[in-house]
């Protein structure tokens, strides 16, 4: 690629720079993140040198003034996550017509017509397909005269050790754009084992003394002894009958089999939420430890590198609001994918 071409980002709905440093190690450079969540603030400028947080929600941000953030001359990228909750399968069955993030992805057309960037990346669950406001966001681009496509990944397929499921879209103004191809064979893919290599063993309720994040949930003793009842990849239906929550002896409870399990260290890791620092939560069992999985090894399933700060050194690790950073995250390894597209594309464009 011509080393004249620049090409320059703004990630809205930043979160923790999970995109902003997948896009970072591609060598793009970005300009700055928008979320409306303060917290996101330190682990997004510590990790991410040069990008500027800003706190605001994007209903109140102006075109003009991210505009005018971005350096002279550089090819203009627009990316965003617009918050998946409502389009989420653990929404499903919910009344999500108040939900706040629905008007998102409008706003994020807004700030396309009035910024009318070069190229423009979107990243969602792939549940998000299946309604208007998609396809509204899709029909807009076309007619702002984007060249559009969009995917469904398996992050697997990219390297990243977990079996999440996305949605990826990309559009640009310069010609037809796509997704490079999948960089890793089903027999190749990562495991939970080689991204928890090299980590000390720690036990529920206890930290790594070297990295406070490397700390694990506490356990009640009736969760240990379910989890030592626990083989990777089981479920509570193994356990002995004392062991099993009442709520799964009802027949509403009994298809609830991903909840109070270990993950298997020999495969990717299920998905990560919000909420996967609970042995309760969901598959989030250590695979061999009796505890669930810590902050850290949450953070290296979604491809944070081992040294990314998440919490000033002075401040306590809060579980919610470090896992709350953690869970809703873009993978880093799947940013960088969605980098090392848009390069590729630019590159066979513009030479």
């Amino acid at each position: 690629m011509n080393i004249d071409i620049k090409i320059s980002a703004i990630d809205l709905f930043c979160g923790a720079g999970g995109l902003t440093h997948g896009l970072i190690k591609s060598g793009i450079n970005v300009v700055s993140g928008y979320d409306v969540e303060s917290n996101c603030a330190y682990a997004y400028e510590a990790n991410n040198k040069g990008a500027k947080f800003v706190c605001d929600d994007i209903t109140n941000a102006k075109g003009q003034d991210l505009l005018d953030s971005y350096p002279e001359g550089a090819i203009k990228l627009l990316a965003g996550c617009a918050p998946c909750q409502p389009f989420s399968t653990y929404s499903q069955g919910k009344d999500a017509s108040q939900n706040k993030s629905w008007p998102l992805l409008y706003q994020f057309s807004r700030l396309i017509k009035e910024i009318n960037p070069e190229i423009v990346t979107m990243e969602n669950v792939h549940e998000v397909t299946k309604y208007d406001v998609y396809h509204d966001f899709v029909n807009e681009l076309e007619s702002l005269g984007y060249n559009v496509s969009a995917n469904k990944v398996f992050c697997p397929d990219y390297g990243v050790p977990q079996s999440r499921t996305r949605h990826v879209l990309l559009a640009s103004k310069l010609g037809p754009i796509s997704l490079i191809k999948p960089t890793v064979r089903p027999e190749k893919y990562k495991t939970v084992a080689q991204a928890f290599k090299n980590l000390p063993p720690v036990s529920a309720g206890s930290s790594c003394p070297r990295d406070p994040l490397h700390k694990a949930a506490g356990l009640t003793a009736l969760n240990l002894k379910r989890i030592q009842h626990s083989r990777p990849g089981g479920s509570w239906r193994e356990w002995p009958e004392y062991l099993v929550a009442e709520c799964h002896k009802k027949e509403s409870g009994k298809t609830y089999s991903g909840v109070y399990a270990r993950m298997r260290a020999d495969q990717p890791s299920p998905t990560m939420t919000t909420q996967c620092y609970g042995f309760g939560n969901g598959r989030f069992g250590h695979p061999e430890e009796d505890r669930a999985i810590t902050l850290r090894e949450a953070a290296l399933l979604q491809t944070f590198p081992k040294n990314y700060k998440f919490v000033p050194p002075s401040k306590n690790i809060d579980f919610s609001k470090t896992g709350k950073l953690i869970g809703n995250a873009v993978p880093v390894l799947l940013g960088k994918v969605v980098g090392d597209s848009v390069k590729k594309h630019v590159g066979t464009i513009l030479n």
